[in-house]
């Protein structure tokens, strides 16, 4: 074998991938793709279209991609209106997309506008974005173009705030998410790439599937030169959610490392997170501005392929359902990128109550505005205690004057008119026991014993028994001055009713005239 042979040998090989490249080339405008760019069809046979709630606007423009566009618009909406513009993967339609990653439903929960264009088979056979193709990716071209125009008529038709305008999507659609933030920065306040490629670095076929392949390694100025120079754009540059499986074998996992340098670049910010935690048990990255705002945010999907992750959200909610690029994963994407974009913030107002006939009979009532201590509107009138005297201070003793010494009290002379009778010594109502004394009736005061006149049995009563003071002075010894508390009057005992039953109607007019509302 001559050096000229070996020479013809090495560009032999060297020219193999080219001569891939082409054949890649050729096959593009077949029908039949499946399996070569990963991008193709699951099921060739025809499927029923899923009932769906968007609605496709014709006329919206010169539309140059010759792409159609579908929108949804809910009856609720919050009152500052974003738009959310959401792109299909290839082999799907705008309404298989919406029926699996759920964003229609999302549009109805929180209010917000969405719109979602659509490829056709005249543009690519598996109905993907042309996201490699320069004349579908350049500023005011193809693709981008259209899809730019679409944007303009939903602002024009739905009063959309223009500074909340998101993007996002899947493959193919999420390398032309890129090169939309890329060609229209300026139109975008963020978006979310899932399983996408970095902008600008493929021109043609055979750069899409080297890159969707094997990814080489740039810097990450290189990558941010190709963003600044698809546009004059010098502003604010929007922020970006990136999403990726670890099993994706259709366009590696590295993908979404050089889309996050890419990034960065732009934003100035270091390639080291600035905070790295886990959210439903996948790693989570961020990097923020001097603000403190987040500008890129990662979601590493561990052992997931190539698809769309959707599961339970954090408000127990599910977005989508599970099918082709739609895969179940224990997250749901969409509303994770839609919280990202601060469209969730503003809840649907519930229903007003529907009022039956019925309710129309019962009189508006005014609110209680201090309601009175039941027990007191409750109570009957013959249990009610009686009304407490007020505090009146003791008035002093008066003096007793001093008896005589064995004085023998003269038996023929009147007798003294007798002290007016106490309640104490009343006669005994029923349940009271009265204790007799042993002197006689006609013994003098002095040789009486000054002995409690009764003892009144109260069964359950309230308040403590009071001992009355009794005089234990003998009457022969020298006088004494007594000091003799004022009497106590005994609180008459209720006789024992029979229990009766409580009008209901009389507590609630009491309760009423109490409250004020009568």
């Amino acid at each position: 074998m001559t050096t000229e042979d070996v020479t013809a040998e090495d560009e032999s090989a060297k020219e193999l991938p080219l001569s891939l490249a082409e054949n890649v080339e050729y096959l593009r405008r077949l029908r039949e793709l499946n399996g070569i760019t990963g991008f193709g069809d699951f099921n060739r046979q025809t499927r029923p279209a899923p009932e769906c709630p968007l609605i496709e606007v014709e006329g919206f423009g010169s539309n140059p991609g010759r792409l159609k566009m579908f929108a949804h618009v809910p009856a609720q909406r919050q009152p500052l209106l974003p738009l959310v513009v959401v792109l299909h993967g290839c082999g799907q339609s705008a309404a298989e997309y919406d029926l699996g990653a759920g964003w229609s439903t999302l549009s109805k929960h929180f209010g917000f506008a969405l719109l979602m264009p659509e490829q056709q088979r005249i543009n690519n056979p598996q109905r993907c974005f042309n996201w490699f193709q320069s004349e579908d990716i350049t500023r005011g071209q193809g693709e981008v173009a259209s899809i730019r125009e679409m944007i303009a008529r939903m602002v024009a038709d739905c009063a959309i705030d223009e500074r909340r305008i998101f993007v996002t999507g899947l493959s193919a659609g999420g390398a032309m998410t890129m090169a939309m933030l890329s060609a229209h920065p300026e139109l975008f306040a963020a978006g979310a790439v899932i399983a996408g490629l970095p902008f600008g670095t493929a021109r043609n076929m055979r750069d899409a599937i080297l890159q969707m392949r094997m990814p080489p390694a740039r810097p990450a100025g290189e990558l941010g030169d190709l963003v600044r120079r698809a546009s004059s754009h010098r502003g604010k540059w929007p922020k970006l959610s990136v999403w990726h499986g670890t099993a994706d074998y259709t366009v590696h996992p590295d993908n979404a490392g050089e889309i996050v340098k890419q990034w960065l670049d732009l934003h100035h910010l270091p390639l080291a997170p600035m905070a790295a935690n886990e959210v439903n048990g996948y790693p989570h990255e961020q990097w923020w501005n001097a603000d403190g705002e987040t500008m890129v945010e990662s979601f590493t999907i561990t052992n997931m392929a190539h698809g769309t992750p959707i599961g339970i959200a954090a408000n127990d909610k599910r977005y989508g359902k599970a099918g082709p690029y739609l895969l179940e994963a224990g997250i749901s994407s969409s509303y994770l990128i839609a919280k990202f974009f601060g469209v969730t913030d503003w809840i649907r107002q519930p229903k007003p109550a529907v009022t039956s006939p019925s309710s129309k009979l019962i009189p508006e009532v005014s609110p209680i505005s201090a309601l009175p201590v039941l027990s007191k509107i409750l109570r009957r009138p013959e249990d009610a205690p009686a009304a407490q005297p007020a505090e009146v201070a003791p008035e002093p003793p008066k003096p007793v004057q001093p008896r005589p010494a064995r004085a023998k009290p003269n038996r023929s002379a009147a007798r003294p008119p007798k002290r007016k009778a106490e309640p104490s010594i009343a006669a005994p109502a029923p349940g009271e026991i009265k204790v007799l004394s042993a002197t006689p009736a006609d013994a003098p005061p002095e040789v009486k014993s000054p002995v409690a006149k009764s003892v009144v049995a109260k069964p359950l009563v309230d308040k403590p028994v009071v001992a009355k003071a009794v005089d234990m002075t003998p009457a022969d010894p020298p006088p004494v001055i007594a000091v003799t508390p004022p009497p106590i009057p005994a609180e008459p005992i209720p006789e024992a009713k029979p229990r009766r039953v409580i009008d209901v109607a009389a507590v609630i007019d009491r309760a009423l005239k109490a409250a004020g509302l009568k």
